[in-house]
């Protein structure tokens, strides 16, 4: 077993990487947002580089930068962050993810993101696939209506309008794809705790999963 790292799965929307964010400053841990990796792979993709070119290309040229707001990337020193965050780039994640070519080139990328120091490790299949030795893996869930609104506020403050009626259906579809994929499918890990932040605040969340890692951790 890890015994310095966390995992926290669950679909989009649920509050992964806020609570992530946070609980890696607690407890002085280095971070993995996959999903953010996932949107490299599909970004390079959709860049014109084939499946066998990206994981060179992840290594030698894309750099990942925390910062007040997030993690910054960076692919060859230009700032692509925004490009990411697209719905566009969401899209082509979801889809791309699906491919078994894909999670096996990423694997190996994820388990080296690992430090010493310790790792909050975020996504669909941390605590499943990725990193099944986790010394503590949470599952983290919000009904579909709550994640919508987090969604829509999120783009809103990037100047983006959507329809939330579009929005809730699109987060029930992927979320449907994401659990019946036959490869890594979204199920929390036996031993996961599993957190419903529907009608919590992220301190709420933080807090409680504050008193977990105390106890996992001795901090």
């Amino acid at each position: 077993m890890k015994d310095n790292i966390i995992t926290i799965d669950g679909p989009s929307a649920s509050g992964k990487g806020t609570l992530a964010r946070n609980i890696a400053d607690f407890l002085g841990f280095e971070i993995l947002d996959s999903g953010l990796l996932y949107r490299v792979y599909a970004f390079l993709f959709e860049s014109g580089l084939k499946h066998s070119q990206i994981p060179a290309s992840i290594k030698n040229d894309v750099s990942f930068k925390s910062d007040k707001e997030g993690i910054v990337v960076l692919n060859k020193n230009i700032d692509i962050t925004a490009k990411l965050r697209d719905e566009s780039t969401a899209i082509a994640a979801s889809k791309i993810s699906s491919l078994a070519e894909t999670r096996e080139n990423l694997l190996t990328i994820q388990r080296n993101f690992y430090s010493p120091a310790g790792l909050v490790a975020d996504g669909r299949d941390m605590g499943t696939v990725v990193f099944p030795d986790a010394k503590l893996k949470i599952f983290l869930i919000a009904s579909p209506e709550i994640r919508a609104k987090r969604r829509q506020l999120e783009l809103q403050n990037r100047g983006q309008e959507v329809n939330m009626h579009a929005l809730i259906e699109d987060i029930k579809q992927r979320d449907l794809k994401d659990q019946t994929r036959e490869l890594s499918p979204l199920v929390p890990a036996d031993d996961s705790v599993l957190i419903d932040s529907s009608d919590m605040s992220p301190e709420e969340v933080l807090s409680f999963t504050k008193k977990l890692a105390k106890k996992e951790f001795n901090k």
